[in-house]
């Protein structure tokens, strides 16, 4: 019978790489919570509508990329793609206006693409991000760039560069599609066979193509920001004056624009040049007619996403240690059939305080401290005839092979003493 494997463009997460994933996700939270965001989860499948009305139907996430399905009930569900438009639909279905005016969220999790895999890019991948709901201020999308680039600063990384734009709005926006339209198809048969489809579609996702052929394109192409209104432009100077002011470094990309239609105003990118063409660890923007558009009042928006595989793949690639002070193990190793009576209550006792294994059933000390060795523990706790004789436990190190035997009325405190000196407090 064949072998069940992975699904292609998955992947499982294990020991040390998962420890390294396990510590980004710690960085995120203390980022995120330190500047007054709240954790939301939400469900991994959604409506298919609330992803087309938001992310925008004619954009290659819906055309191609979703994972839909119809269930028993013939409604169209979809894995999420993205993570915004469930906030959001959050937002709006708990009332949470009500609570809060300004409501601040963020979450980790995996999103879903039917993506072409590569390095650092899954169909099941995973984002962290942040969102901001209730304010059109300035100030938001400023502090959302600085989360992000706080918490890509606490992971080790420093060769970052924040790409700044703004895509204007439905005042200045559509004076300038029309612009860019007739400058492209003037020179249709000069771009990729991709933005010709594209100029039909959406044309501004043009001005994102990588393709040689359409980058000596738009070179000469207009720039949004020489086409935004005063009401846009006012927005993206403030913006950029608090980012200088925060001593966070930008540069001004004209031809900035995101994959998914709900943006208005700015955008931005954070890129870290480990990753070669493929250099966006993340981005995001204004979304202000999002919420009007799932049927809630008119609310402005801002967040941002960010890929995890992305960013553990730079970490691995300059060798980036994330994880926090490992705490103690104990190996709780029985050496005598007379001893595996005390194993099970003494050891939900320790899993109390401690990571504790136990090979159960009794071993000799020659095995016993092979399955310790395995587990990487720090302390071996042995129960053999002379410590049953005796009420006590031997609490042996593994890094000196130092070994003293303790009444087991004591055993707890001589762990704790053990501890503070295996892993001495910070200064």
């Amino acid at each position: 019978m064949a072998r069940i494997q992975a699904i292609r463009g998955t992947k499982d997460l294990l020991g040390s790489e998962l420890a390294r994933w396990r510590g980004m996700e710690e960085r995120v939270r203390a980022a995120a919570e330190r500047a007054g965001y709240e954790e939301i989860r939400t469900p991994l499948f959604e409506s298919t509508d609330l992803f087309s009305r938001s992310i925008g139907t004619e954009t290659d996430i819906v055309q191609k990329e979703m994972y839909t399905f119809t269930d028993r009930k013939g409604r169209s569900l979809t894995l999420r793609p993205e993570g915004t438009a469930s906030v959001v639909r959050a937002y709006l279905e708990n009332n949470l206006a009500r609570e809060r005016p300004i409501a601040k969220f963020y979450y980790i999790g995996p999103m879903f693409r039917y993506e072409r895999p590569q390095k650092g890019r899954y169909r099941q991948f995973h984002q962290f991000g942040t969102e901001v709901l209730g304010s059109d201020d300035p100030f938001y999308d400023a502090e959302t760039i600085g989360i992000f680039h706080a918490i890509l600063r606490s992971l080790g990384l420093d060769d970052l560069v924040v790409r700044l734009g703004s895509v204007g709005d439905e005042e200045c926006r559509p004076a300038y599609t029309a612009k860019l339209t007739a400058f492209l198809r003037d020179r249709r048969d000069r771009l990729s066979e991709i933005s010709r489809e594209r100029l039909e579609r959406n044309p501004l996702r043009v001005l994102d193509s990588k393709e040689e052929e359409d980058r000596a394109v738009l070179v000469e192409a207009p720039s949004i920001l020489e086409d935004l209104c005063p009401a846009c432009r006012d927005h993206i100077g403030a913006v950029r004056r608090a980012l200088e002011a925060g001593k966070i470094a930008y540069a001004l990309d004209e031809g900035l624009v995101r994959g998914l239609d709900y943006y208005t105003r700015t955008v931005f990118e954070i890129h870290h040049e480990k990753l070669g063409a493929q250099s966006a660890l993340g981005g995001g923007g204004r979304y202000d007619r999002l919420v009007e558009e799932l049927g809630g009042p008119r609310t402005a928006g801002v967040g941002f996403s960010a890929g995890m595989e992305r960013i553990a793949a730079v970490g691995e690639e300059l060798a980036l240690s994330w994880e926090g002070p490992r705490e103690i193990r104990l190996f709780l190793a029985p050496l005598s059939e007379a001893a595996e009576d005390a194993v099970f209550p003494l050891l939900v006792k320790l899993r109390e305080r401690w990571r504790t294994e136990t090979s159960a059933r009794a071993r000799n000390l020659k095995t016993a401290l092979k399955h310790a060795n395995r587990f990487g523990a720090d302390l071996v706790l042995l129960l053999g005839e002379e410590e049953l004789a005796s009420g006590g436990v031997a609490i042996k190190r593994m890094d000196t092979g130092a070994q003293t035997i303790v009444p087991l009325d004591a055993l707890l405190r001589a762990i704790e003493e053990e501890e503070a000196r295996l892993r001495p407090p910070r200064p």
